[in-house]
């Protein structure tokens, strides 16, 4: 009677260790992915560590930061006259530029005609960009949006 089995093996031992080596690796478990980097908000003295709602009004693009509710935009005016807005939270923690629709500015200059441009999601998903011209002191931008079907509007005089 025979209670177990012996294995002989007569190939090559460095076959035997590739299968081996080979059977450890498939079954090991993939490496994590790397987290992603976080964002860092703009070291900024006045503002640093607020978490509450509505204690950092400070740009974190280099714009003027407006409220409608619990939602901050940032609107920058490109001296290049690529023209940026972004949404964040209460807390300015960033949000989709998905949050908005039907986004639009139109440009009223000092001198010259008025110019529509309807802004796109730029390729990041984080902000709304127009390709326009260059403001000059005096123009007046009105934005509008709207947010979950509300529509909104600003005047935003350029200094």
């Amino acid at each position: 009677m025979t209670f177990g089995t012996t294995v002989r093996y007569e190939g090559s031992p460095r076959w035997f260790a590739a299968v081996v080596l080979l059977c450890a690796t498939a079954c090991s478990p993939k490496p994590a992915d790397a987290p992603p980097a976080e964002t860092k908000k703009p070291a900024d003295a006045q503002h640093a560590g607020i978490t509450t709602p509505h204690g950092d009004h400070s740009p974190h693009h280099g714009g003027m930061v407006m409220m409608n509710g619990d939602m901050h935009y940032e609107v920058v005016f490109d001296k290049a006259g690529k023209h940026r807005i972004w949404f964040s939270d209460a807390v300015r923690e960033e949000l989709p530029a998905s949050i908005a629709s039907n986004v639009v500015m139109v440009v009223t200059p000092k001198m010259g005609a008025v110019e529509t441009f309807a802004l796109k999601i730029d390729d990041s998903g984080e902000s709304w960009v127009a390709d326009g011209q260059p403001l000059a002191s005096g123009d007046v931008v009105k934005i509008t949006y709207s947010v979950r079907g509300e529509p909104v509007e600003v005047e935003i005089p350029v200094p």
